[in-house]
């Protein structure tokens, strides 16, 4: 009898670069082209169409700030990338929401901010959107 050979599956739908690696999704490896940007780039706007990897991209940045390296065992990420530092990622997700009234996009953001300060253990100083972003930045910059 021959062995039946487990084949990889298309991540489509799939943002989560974790989730990718450790189900063995079929990846195509952009480390590379992450870590140069992170290192010769200042600014960047990702204009790509609906459904094109952004998400997936930005949380492929977000996983190697976060110096999880064993997520890029296998990829140019796991030789290239200074593993010994480790850095706080902000995530803000605005997708998928509707902000056709008033004060939904800051009620919005108040909330990721609270879960950020909770993720933190930071109180906050200020009921401003500004002022608790500022916070939060200056207490993780300390």
């Amino acid at each position: 009898m021959t062995e039946r050979v487990k084949r990889k599956i298309l991540p489509i739908g799939i943002q989560s670069f974790r989730e990718i690696r450790e189900e063995n999704y079929y990846y195509v490896d952009k480390t590379a082209l992450a870590i140069k940007l992170v290192q010769e780039g200042k600014h960047y706007f990702l204009s790509r169409p609906r459904r094109f990897g952004k998400s997936l991209f930005l949380d492929t940045l977000k996983e190697l700030f976060a110096g999880h390296q064993a997520l890029f065992k296998g990829l140019a990420a796991e030789y290239q990338w200074d593993w010994s530092l480790k850095y706080p990622v902000l995530h803000f997700s605005f997708g998928g929401n509707n902000y056709n009234q008033l004060g939904h996009a800051e009620c919005d953001l108040q909330e990721q901010l609270s879960k950020l300060e909770k993720q933190y253990q930071l109180i906050p100083d200020s009921t401003s959107c500004a002022g608790r972003f500022k916070s939060l930045i200056l207490h993780l910059k300390a």
